[in-house]
């Protein structure tokens, strides 16, 4: 067995699913903001974590998208 594509190994949840690129980066920036500035209990950086790595690999999917369709349009 070949190992998983990483952008498709996991479903994301639904409600990132959803949201557009700009939106789903505009709060990858806020949650990268707040982990810097170190002003959250661990707890809540855990779960501001996993959400951004969600919505990373959610904005990695679009582009790639986006990279297609300008690919297929090109040709």
């Amino acid at each position: 067995m070949g190992k998983p594509d990483s952008m498709t190994d996991t479903a994301l949840p639904a409600e990132i699913a959803a949201l557009s690129f700009e939106d789903a980066l505009r709060e990858l920036e806020q949650i990268v903001q707040q982990l810097e500035r170190g002003q959250v209990r661990l707890d809540e950086a855990v779960t501001a974590y996993e959400r951004g790595s969600h919505l990373k690999r959610h904005c990695e999917r679009r582009l790639a998208e986006a990279r297609t369709k300008v690919e297929k349009i090109m040709v």
